[in-house]
């Protein structure tokens, strides 16, 4: 049984200003994947995840979750849905 595996891929990207091209080439895949990833049409593989946690220097489990992520507006100001 897979799961989709939810990711902030696309909002850490933007805030950091990294663009896919720029990502892939740093964890070693094509562009296209990081965008399937992003869409939610890809699980990335542990490895892969591991290596782009690290290429944001975050831990893994703030760039992908099995739950969906609540709004970070909602996490930052501690708002209930």
């Amino acid at each position: 049984m897979s799961e989709q595996v939810h990711n902030r891929l696309s909002v850490v990207r933007a805030e950091r200003k990294v663009s896919r091209q720029q990502l892939a080439a740093a964890v070693g895949v094509h562009y296209q994947t990081i965008g399937y990833i992003e869409r939610g049409q890809y699980n990335p593989s542990l490895d892969l995840a591991l290596r782009v946690a690290e290429f944001f220097g975050l831990p893994v489990e703030a760039l992908f979750s099995l739950k969906p992520f609540s709004p970070l507006t909602d996490e930052v100001y501690g708002r209930k849905q």
